[in-house]
């Protein structure tokens, strides 16, 4: 299976379902495996008085909101889901959406049959949680930003101990945009040495070359905010690609893919007709008579269409012309 790329819409449909159908037309025409949302009821997961995170006070242009506030006007009903849902399976795109809180699990699992459960960061600590994730007994992806390595090893004990079939961690950096100086990528590599499990990354940077990066180095699933409008009012368009850039990285990712390869070291087929013209042979370096010793005085190697290769050098030193050779003839 190739690399599993999400297009993360996440709240950038500013809380309306008809942008959310669009970002789902976007995420297609782009190429993504799967678009995804995030499901909440804003009451269960906030209270009143909870301030925003500097960069949503930035990016809102509101720093006297509160996050309650900012939350109610992004949050979408289950029936909006249901309905997402339905159209993504209508247009070929795979959906996802991650539960903030316990009842928008359920929702997502029991009732749209969720196949899987997407986590976000803000939940690695929240023990509790997780064991309820875990009771769901599906595959799980859980992205890692703001914890340490011990944080990460608790969270995926308590998912595994309490019935997750399957794990991939998510290496992410918590800040929308993440500066290049602190994606730190090689984490990802210490995650997949550590747990021994499908690793990918989440980002949050702008441009696309650091997800493009992760897939070298291995990562299996590519989560990336976009937006149908990086100039839009909301918390997250700014870090956000715009459709025309998510084909871009999926196209990139795609192509990074092939380049990989499956690491075996051998010649392709293209290079070995390419081979017989630029590879060197052994030749005559003056006119050489029968019975006269090759040496490096009568032999030089050059591009010849034929004759021995010069990787035979050390065996053909010292041996008789068995016929004579004219300048720049092959040796046979």
């Amino acid at each position: 299976m190739g690399v599993y790329i999400i297009a993360e819409a996440g709240v950038n449909h500013n809380g309306s379902l008809d942008f959310a159908f669009r970002l789902c037309d976007a995420a297609k025409a782009a190429g993504a495996d799967c678009v995804k949302f995030q499901t909440w009821q804003t009451d269960k997961i906030a209270t009143r008085r909870t301030v925003k995170a500097d960069y949503q006070s930035r990016n809102t242009g509101d720093a006297d909101e509160s996050q309650f506030d900012m939350l109610r006007k992004l949050e979408l009903g289950y029936d909006d889901f249901a309905r997402i849902q339905t159209y993504c399976r209508q247009i070929g795109i795979d959906f996802l959406s991650t539960p903030d809180e316990q009842w928008s699990l359920r929702f997502l699992v029991d009732e749209l049959g969720m196949p899987l459960v997407k986590v976000g960061s803000g939940e690695v600590t929240n023990i509790p949680y997780l064991r309820q994730i875990a009771a769901c007994r599906r595959p799980v992806i859980l992205s890692t930003g703001m914890a340490t390595l011990a944080q990460v090893a608790r969270a995926y004990d308590t998912l595994k101990e309490g019935g997750c079939p399957e794990l991939t961690l998510l290496h992410c950096t918590t800040n929308y945009p993440c500066p290049y100086g602190e994606v730190n990528l090689r984490a990802m590599e210490t995650l997949r040495e550590a747990f021994h499990c499908p690793v990918g990354y989440s980002d949050h940077t702008l441009g696309i070359e650091v997800p493009v990066a992760a897939v070298a180095l291995g990562a299996q699933v590519i989560e990336k905010h976009f937006t149908l409008d990086c100039s839009m009012e909301g918390p997250d368009h700014r870090a956000s690609l715009d459709p025309a850039a998510l084909a871009q990285m999926v196209r990139a990712i795609r192509n990074i893919e092939q380049a990989l390869g499956d690491g075996v070291k051998r010649p392709n087929a293209s290079e070995l007709a390419i081979a017989p013209v630029v590879r060197k042979s052994i030749v005559a370096a003056c006119p050489i008579d029968a019975g006269d010793i090759f040496s490096s005085d009568n032999l030089t190697v050059k591009r010849a269409n034929g004759g021995l290769s010069a990787e035979l050098w050390d065996v053909v030193i010292g041996r008789k012309a068995s016929r004579s050779y004219q300048i720049d003839e092959p040796i046979v």
